[in-house]
């Protein structure tokens, strides 16, 4: 039985991602989540991980772009230190918060991947838009209030889901 609404594929961190491969299957763009993805929670910044990931994927020719529901200037700050492209407060799931990333990477959905580690916003709303989607691992355990409880669903949910 096919589960449209599962991940494309799975990955333990933005890191362990080969861009080689992403490039394989004709990958010209990434749409990033922030939280617990790129930067752990409460976090000041990226790892050095994540940091020479995105440079490496820079120098592929990918266009990245980060998408968020995090509106804080936090969010914003992460973002620019990163010197990436960013939408905050996208209300993900919703499909036109990853329509309007796509159009601001001028990137075709099927040339476009969506990284993100959470089910509810960044895999589901990735395939609601039709978008091939890889989910990493949180970076950090913590999580913000409003997330929690869904993590728990979450974990029952993915609990087949073969890690790479």
């Amino acid at each position: 039985m096919s589960r449209w609404w599962w991940p494309t594929s799975s990955a333990p961190s933005v890191a362990d991602i080969a861009i080689e491969h992403l490039l394989e299957r004709g990958v010209r763009g990434a749409i990033l989540d922030l939280d617990n993805t790129l930067v752990g929670y409460r976090a000041s910044g990226a790892n050095e991980a994540t940091i020479a990931w995105l440079a490496r994927a820079r120098e592929a020719g990918l266009q990245l772009l980060i998408l968020t529901n995090n509106r804080t200037q936090w969010a914003a700050q992460i973002a620019r230190s990163l010197d990436l492209p960013y939408i905050t407060d996208a209300r993900k799931p919703a499909p036109g918060a990853f329509r309007r990333a796509l159009q601001r990477i001028d990137v075709a959905p099927a040339d476009a991947i969506v990284i993100g580690d959470q089910f509810f916003t960044d895999v589901l709303g990735a395939r609601l838009a039709g978008l091939n989607v890889i989910l990493v691992a949180p970076l950090a355990a913590a999580d913000p209030w409003n997330t929690r409880w869904l993590r728990i669903l979450e974990r029952w949910i993915l609990r087949g889901l073969p890690r790479a």
